[in-house]
């Protein structure tokens, strides 16, 4: 038994708590070991005053069944134990704590130029606050943390929706239990969170707003991703409640399964994210409404009074608040026509892939062609100085449509150079951001336009990030502007993208120069590119050379690419060999876990490209089984085309139950409806497919 007092007491509150805990769920001692799916004596130990300390293992899987803050029994279980190599205590991770945070610090959208009634220091006012559905959510979560259950909350809704301030809100209830809060943004908010998550303490919110800069990284959002699950899963460091916003097309993009022998390149973000994101809406209900102009008129708020003169009737009082309404105005009603050609080469810039940061030289380049003959006919000499200063003027809420910023400069060393990697030059010249509401308004409005030929001119000439140059190529290949996709791809894989590379061998290909595709292909391949492997295994197959394609298979699969294992097994179906078929189909199966379903997707559809139907309606079982939409309606097909109408309808309406939005449509009958008055067609997804203008 223990010699230390200290230790002894930690032993014996922890019997108290765990016997508490069973004597309030109504258990004996068999009943919770059976539960807990434990050994009765190993229960019958850690309940017992001669009993040795219960292993970590026992303390978490009893405290679980008991409903019990498995962190609160974990460091009683390390202090009975004497162990030294505790976690971080609260106070010594990241962060500071929560009642020493502003709301404006943290990305809460200025509501005015004012301050509040009580302050002295030049404060910049919150409105009143009034509790929505989704505030109750947020409660839960709060109140699960406060005690001792760690969880995540990641609020999707679009821009100036009340997404911040409701986290904000939330986590006052912690403020007044000491908690801290972490926001990682400096240097860049994606190295910030990599560097520091390991470091975070108990009782810790990890405020990751505008969480696509965290999970979006292109080269360390998924390592990110994996980080917040370890530290969500990790009972020595619980309890930490991590919150997020995400604007709607983001969490679509993370949620996305990837289509057949693409790059997954969400996969870890798309499982952090399951199960734990919760909508925001656009409006106030009346019953919002209602509460919003009781608290205007008890409490005196004049900001929230003024919003609602303005936006009763739409319900739009959190973007009235944050200026949305009058950077609308000020785009939809400019000066001169100038001013709106420059948003609206910002606003496709964005839609299409571009960064945050506009250089100032392509957005004057790609303006022309959005003025009409007459327009362009009576711009002034200083027509490009006027309009920016123009829509540098800030509206209400301190926000400009398009504003100056400077871009952090970099704080590590370079990375070392080489002839294959060119140094990327940082823009020449001033850089402009787009207003978070213009953007999404731009998303909205201008998703089914072409930009006109001065937007890919402009690009070609002054972008320099490779990113930003791929993906508009892409975008260009989309909308068929063929020869400027080209020259953008071209020009990406001079500034070091590798996947551009990839594009032109396609091109090529397509074009038939096959030496020069494979050229390019081997070029991308030697630069560790993936897609580009089994871009020219793909090759070789087409070509007939199948041992030269199953090398080249086999290595895309030993580097861990899946997929690969799938085109293997066609290729022993299509050679005659079964028990070759089978056995790569077996292991390519084995690749697939209850987290990541999309391959089962892509091993359904190649198999049905195949030929081999009843593979394919296997893998879509296995995926609908897991909770695939996609699969239940491609399976419900299947049934339709077998003349099991039963069969389909019962799958269609599971495919509608889960959201897939064409078996909401058929379900709803809406589909035929569509059919007929858009004379266009419909995208798989169900949406219209555009009219490019």
């Amino acid at each position: 038994m223990h010699d230390d007092p200290d230790k002894r007491a930690a032993h014996a509150e922890l019997r108290r708590r765990l016997d508490e805990g069973r004597a309030r769920a109504d258990l004996n001692q068999t009943q919770l070991a059976t539960r807990a799916r434990l050994g009765r004596g190993t229960v019958s130990k850690a309940l017992s005053p001669q009993g040795d300390v219960p292993s970590v293992d026992t303390i978490t899987r009893l405290g679980r069944e008991l409903k019990l803050p498995e962190g609160e029994l974990l460091k009683l279980r390390r202090r009975a134990a004497g162990e030294t190599d505790a976690p971080p205590s609260a106070g010594s991770g990241p962060g500071r704590p929560i009642s020493q945070w502003d709301a404006h610090e943290l990305e809460v959208h200025p509501a005015g130029p004012g301050t509040t009634a009580s302050s002295v220091d030049g404060t910049r006012a919150l409105p009143g606050y009034v509790r929505r559905a989704h505030d109750a959510v947020l409660a839960d979560a709060v109140a699960a943390a406060a005690r001792g259950v760690s969880g995540i909350v990641v609020l999707v809704g679009a821009s100036s929706t009340g997404k911040t301030r409701a986290c904000w809100q939330a986590v006052q209830e912690l403020a007044a239990q000491d908690w801290r809060l972490w926001h990682p943004f400096d240097p860049t908010r994606a190295e910030a969170a990599l560097d520091d998550l390991h470091r975070v303490a108990p009782r810790t919110v990890v405020w990751l707003n505008e969480a696509q800069h965290y999970l979006g990284d292109q080269k360390v959002g998924e390592r990110i991703a994996a980080a917040v699950h370890r530290l969500l899963t990790d009972k020595e460091r619980c309890p930490v409640l991590v919150l997020g916003t995400l604007w709607p097309e983001y969490a679509h993009a993370y949620a996305a399964l990837p289509k057949l022998g693409g790059d997954d390149p969400h996969s870890r973000a798309r499982e952090l994210l399951a199960g734990h994101t919760l909508s925001v809406p656009d409006t106030f209900d009346n019953a919002a409404l209602a509460a919003a102009t009781a608290l205007a008129a008890e409490k005196g708020d004049a900001l929230l009074a003024d919003a609602l003169t303005r936006s009763r009737d739409s319900g739009r009082i959190t973007q009235d608040l944050a200026g949305a309404p009058e950077l609308l105005r000020r785009y939809e009603q400019p000066s001169q026509p100038a001013s709106r050609a420059l948003l609206e080469a910002a606003m496709d810039a964005r839609r299409l892939g571009v960064g945050l940061h506009l250089p100032q030289a392509f957005l004057t380049a790609a303006a022309s062609d959005y003025l009409s003959n007459d327009d362009r006919d009576q711009l002034s000499d200083d027509w490009a100085e006027q309009a920016y200063v123009e829509l540098a003027e800030q509206v209400h809420g301190k926000q400009a449509p398009l504003r100056r910023t400077t871009p952090r400069p970099p704080r590590q060393p370079p990375a070392p150079t080489t002839d294959t990697c060119p140094t990327v030059p940082p823009p020449t010249g001033p850089v402009l951001r787009l207003a978070d509401y213009l953007e999404q308004h731009g998303r909205t409005t201008r998703r089914r336009r072409c930009p006109p030929a001065s937007f890919w001119h402009a690009a070609h000439t002054h972008l320099t990030q490779p990113d930003d140059v791929d993906k508009l190529a892409q975008a260009a290949q989309n909308r068929h502007r063929m020869q400027w996709a080209h020259h953008l791809f071209q020009q990406a894989a001079d500034l070091g993208a590798t996947r551009a590379l990839v594009s032109l061998a396609e091109m090529r290909r397509e074009a038939g120069d096959h030496s020069g595709a494979e050229t390019l292909s081997q070029q991308a391949a030697d630069l560790g590119s993936l897609d580009a492997l089994l871009h020219r295994a793909e090759m070789r197959k087409k070509a007939g050379d199948h041992s030269g394609a199953e090398t080249l298979f086999r290595q895309a699969a030993d580097r861990g690419y899946p997929v690969a294992l799938l085109y293997l097994a066609l290729m022993r179906k299509e050679a005659g060999d079964r028990d070759g078929y089978e056995t790569f189909l077996r292991e390519a199966t084995d690749h697939v876990d209850d987290k990541d379903i999309s391959l089962l997707a892509r091993l359904a559809e190649r198999s049905e490209e195949a030929g081999d139907r009843d593979s394919s309606e296997a893998f879509l079982q296995q995926a609908a089984d897991r909770g695939d939409a996609g699969a239940l309606f491609r399976l419900a097909d299947t049934r339709e085309e077998a003349g099991d109408r039963d069969g389909y309808e019962a799958l269609l309406q599971q495919a509608a139950d889960h959201g897939y939005p064409v078996a909401l449509l058929k379900v709803t009958g809406m589909w035929e409806v569509l059919r007929r008055v858009w004379p266009y067609g419909l995208d798989p997804d169900g949406t219209p497919t555009p009219q490019w203008q």
